[in-house]
């Protein structure tokens, strides 16, 4: 993968909770389009590196990350970077869906308004464009006004990956979205991700190793802290380079 092909590169990433060292020097690259995976069993690291990458753990207590962490040129641990901002640039979407207990259309909006818009006719086109995008407009077009709670948990999540959208990020990270959702939401969601993935960068942990295989163009496997590999989804799960991953995938462990 060439540089200008990259919209984020980690070297050398290590993260402690307390001292406990959680990752073990991650280095791992993500191309400008399409969505990469990452995969392994529980306490392997990848939620755990997955919030780095936007400065979740800035949030927490006796935490401690180093390593490199270069986001379009620009280092996302620079005391200079304004988190607010980042978050806005890389959005997060997360395992249980989050709406706010307002409007749909108000939740939609809420990242422009603390940005300061306020033209009605900017934040309609927004809405419209941010839900279809999420391919819930249809759905909900004619009840933006009702409570978002109202809605099924899929479509939550449709919403709240809306309100991501809505803020024109350059990446997306997806902490298990579906593992709250019924089969049927969860394929909802997966469409719509592979809808987007000519759009935007996207970085979805996940469990399932059958989503993975369905709506990746790479996997990363991680395991105990450490990326054992990483390479083109077909290859992670017809033809993995490690044993550690071809026993985790033929479900020897995990």
């Amino acid at each position: 993968m060439n540089n200008q092909d990259k919209i984020l590169t980690t070297r050398d990433v290590r993260l402690w909770y307390g001292d406990k060292e959680a990752l073990h020097g991650i280095d791992l690259d993500f191309p400008k389009k399409g969505i990469t995976a990452l995969i392994g069993p529980s306490g392997s690291g990848k939620s755990t590196y997955l919030r780095a990458l936007n400065r979740m753990h800035d949030l927490e207590e006796n935490v401690t990350v180093t390593g490199s962490f270069t986001f379009l040129g620009e280092d996302i641990y620079a005391p200079t970077t304004d988190t607010v901002d980042l978050r806005k640039k890389i959005g997060m979407v997360f395992q249980q869906p989050n709406p706010f207990p307002f409007s749909i259309y108000d939740n939609v909006i809420l990242g422009l308004r603390f940005s300061g818009v306020k033209d009605r006719k900017v934040l309609d086109r927004v809405v419209e464009e941010s839900l279809k995008a999420a391919s819930i407009w249809e759905e909900v077009k004619d009840h933006l006004n009702d409570s978002a709670l109202s809605l099924s948990g899929g479509q939550q999540q449709r919403v709240s990956i809306a309100r991501v959208l809505a803020t024109s990020p350059d990446l997306l990270l997806l902490d298990e979205p579906t593992s709250a959702l019924d089969p049927v939401s969860s394929h909802n969601i997966e469409e719509t991700l592979m809808n987007l993935r000519d759009q935007y960068a996207m970085i979805i942990v996940t469990h399932s190793m059958s989503q993975a295989s369905r709506i990746s163009d790479r996997t990363a496997f991680f395991l105990s802290g450490d990326l054992v590999e990483v390479d083109d989804t077909r290859k992670i799960f017809l033809d993995p380079a490690k044993k550690e991953t071809q026993d985790y995938i033929s479900g020897r462990f995990g």
